[in-house]
């Protein structure tokens, strides 16, 4: 993951401003150490932290097109640069191998009307130097970060995360997936329009072969690294199938350079079932695997730092961020700069507890959808962002533009009730820090949470752990404008606000953990589950054969 920011029309391009943005900049460079980047032109700033993944010798940000008048700073992978190169642009001259070079020559060729055709994940800024028109496009689903400010002085500002925002803008926003910003037409609109977002039931039947060959295609295309890489291995369905797909495919691909070991990377406390699993699979798949630990204490510790890097309070968010925030430091010193993950599923598939209780098709798959388009809030967010914090680059195949195409084409009556889909639950994180008798979270006090809705009248927390992550956030983000970007409302087991009707019970206990919906999930898989305390180990030699038969 690479960090932008670009300040257009800030009527100011003295040497003063440039270094203030030299200096805002450098809050960025843990996405980006292996390089820094600026243009300038007139009263407008184009700025990038590199994360170096292809072509790593001459693909250095900003990028141009032929004549240098486009600039473009980019956060993201092109995986069809290739295909774009040798159809589109095959009359253009081109400066780097970089992959993310193509959206200037898109640019120049086809005007603003482009976006679609990029297959990638990516955020990025777009400079018109022939008439300082300037656009802003983040990708379809926003698996990569975006945000939108206004300074004071009629200045438009973008950057990857809001920490480079927070002082110059008065006021800024997330940047919304699927979106275009534009100088010319003034204010953003939808670029992404696919059939499901209407939320309308679909009726395709399902197409096992359909749906294992357009995931199949959506990993190898991610396999496109100059650099070392791996995957992260929890041992649920999600991680097992990218595990086993890239293995299968790891010598035909640009990755083979790199030895046809696949590494993968697991991380938990240690003797948890989340340990056990990803080895159980690795031990299957035949990868090298690494096992990685942390205690408690080093959860705790790290929780502060945390939420100024993944920048939100909520409260899942933060839970499931903080195992990977500790892994990716560990993956990085190992010299992996990138590696792929299996977020999405879940959403796509309905794969939480909850879904057990959607009381029919229409619904469950409305909820799919809802989870989807909220993505960008929870799990993309912290995929990136606990990656980023060490210059580590999180790609996920679920997320596919194609592959979700297909997948939310199927109709819904397939997906219902259907645990195999789950994945395992990061549920060490979430034990370790709810004993009520021996807590591992600071204190708070009875009367502060009596309070909370004094002290923060918006998404007032409820429970004394969200109070506790919401008092750092504020430290970190305090304008009113930070706190609006985190979503809120009541959720049980990560559902919508909407799902919690499902079952009036819910509305008593708004965990937004799965743990909530525990009793729904231990009645799907009958009696024989009941009596295990934790049934999920003892299902991993049968998941790694259903891996192993799937793909």
């Amino acid at each position: 993951m690479c960090g932008i920011l670009a300040v257009l029309g800030c009527a100011d391009n003295s040497q003063a401003k440039r270094s203030r943005i030299i200096e805002l900049s450098r809050r960025l460079r843990h996405r980006g150490p292996d390089w820094s980047g600026l243009h300038c032109f007139e009263d407008c700033y184009v700025a990038h932290e590199r994360l170096a993944i292809v072509d790593p010798i001459s693909g250095d940000q900003p990028l141009y097109n032929g004549d240098k008048t486009i600039v473009v700073s980019v956060n993201g992978e092109i995986y069809n640069h290739k295909a774009l190169r040798e159809t589109f642009l095959k009359s253009h001259q081109f400066h780097t191998g970089s992959d993310c070079e193509v959206i200037a020559h898109l640019y120049e060729e086809q005007g603003e009307e482009f976006v679609d055709k990029l297959d990638g994940m990516f955020a990025f800024v777009l400079l018109d130097t022939r008439d300082k028109s300037y656009i802003a496009v983040r990708d379809a689903i926003g698996v990569n970060p975006l945000y939108i400010g206004w300074g004071i002085d009629g200045s438009v500002w973008f950057a990857s995360e809001m920490k480079a925002l927070i002082d110059d803008c008065e006021q800024f926003m997330c940047f919304p997936p699927g979106h275009i910003y534009s100088s010319k037409q003034g204010g953003l609109r939808r670029w992404y329009n696919p059939p499901w977002f209407s939320e309308l039931v679909p009726s395709t039947p399902y197409d096992p072969l359909l749906v294992r060959e357009t995931f199949e295609k959506a990993v190898i295309k991610r396999l496109m690294t100059d650099v070392p890489f791996g995957v992260l291995l929890s041992g649920g369905l999600d991680s097992s199938l990218v595990a086993s797909v890239a293995l299968r495919h790891l010598e035909k691909s640009e990755a083979a350079q790199w030895g046809s070991k696949l590494h993968t990377f697991c991380i938990g406390l240690k003797g948890s079932p989340d340990l056990k699993a990803g080895k159980e699979v690795a031990d299957y798949l035949g990868t090298r695997h690494h096992e990685l630990h942390f205690t408690v204490q080093d959860g705790i510790d790290a929780i502060e730092e945390v939420i100024y890097h993944v920048e939100t309070y909520d409260v899942t968010t933060i839970r499931a961020s903080t195992p990977m925030f500790l892994m990716s430091r560990k993956v990085k010193s190992l010299g992996v700069k990138m590696v792929l993950s299996g977020e999405g599923s879940d959403e796509i598939f309905g794969g939480y507890l909850y879904f057990h209780k959607a009381p029919n098709k229409k619904e469950f798959h409305e909820e799919t959808c809802r989870k989807i388009k909220a993505l960008h809030q929870y799990d993309c967010l912290r995929a990136n962002k606990s990656t980023s914090a060490w210059g580590v680059e999180a790609r996920v195949p679920f997320l596919d533009k194609e592959f979700i195409n297909v997948a939310m084409s199927i109709d819904p009556e397939w997906k219902m009730i259907r645990p195999d889909l789950g994945r395992i639950e990061k549920w060490v994180l979430r034990n370790a820090f709810d004993d009520e008798k021996n807590p591992y979270l600071p204190k708070v006090s009875d009367t502060m949470l009596m309070n909370a809705s004094y002290v923060f009248p918006d998404n007032t927390p409820m429970t004394k752990e969200a109070y506790y992550y919401r008092t750092i956030f504020e430290k970190f983000f305090p304008k009113s404008a930070a706190r609006a970007t985190v979503p809120g409302g009541p959720s049980v087991a990560c559902s919508t606000a909407k799902a919690v009707e499902w079952d009036a019970a819910w509305s008593q206990n708004l965990d937004p953990s799965g743990r909530a919906a525990l009793g729904v999930h231990v009645a799907a898989y009958g009696e024989e589950d009941k009596a295990e305390e934790d049934p999920r180990p003892g299902k991993v030699q049968k998941l790694a054969e259903k891996t192993a038969g799937i793909v």
